[in-house]
């Protein structure tokens, strides 16, 4: 039985699908969602990150909470948002150890071979390295 699932979340239309798949099973096993959104800076390093987050890191957890409650009403209960930075795939697989993660549930999104090249893929990275089962939502 799933106790623990971890979403990656980025507001993309993908990320909405999986959450509310994280939820419905959250909802069948009596279990809880950690929803983590992962901030990628490209300059500035992660001082500047760090400046960023304490700055508007309150307000907007409470802004992810209030759009992940327009996709699933009554989620509110079952959730727990982190907000962070980091290179996404890093991030999540090291949300697993850190807090019991027993399942990740990650979006998928349809993108050509050129821009997997460029930019990789979270959802590839994720299911090449986790020790812990994950579901890709399309």
């Amino acid at each position: 039985m799933v106790r623990y699932s971890l979403v990656g979340y980025d507001g993309s239309e993908a990320s909405r699908r999986a959450f509310q798949f994280a939820i419905e099973l959250a909802r069948c096993g009596g279990g809880r969602v950690r929803v983590v959104s992962v901030l990628q800076v490209t300059e500035g390093g992660a001082d500047a990150c760090a400046l960023m987050m304490a700055d508007s890191g309150t307000q907007r957890a409470q802004e992810l909470l209030a759009e992940l409650t327009t996709i699933m009403p009554d989620a509110a209960s079952l959730v727990d948002i982190e907000l962070t930075h980091g290179s996404p795939g890093d991030v999540l697989l090291s949300q697993v150890e850190q807090y019991g993660i027993d399942h990740i549930v990650i979006g998928h999104t349809e993108r050509g071979a050129l821009a997997r090249w460029l930019l990789g893929s979270v959802s590839t990275n994720v299911l090449a390295r986790a020790h812990v089962p994950v579901t890709v939502v399309r």
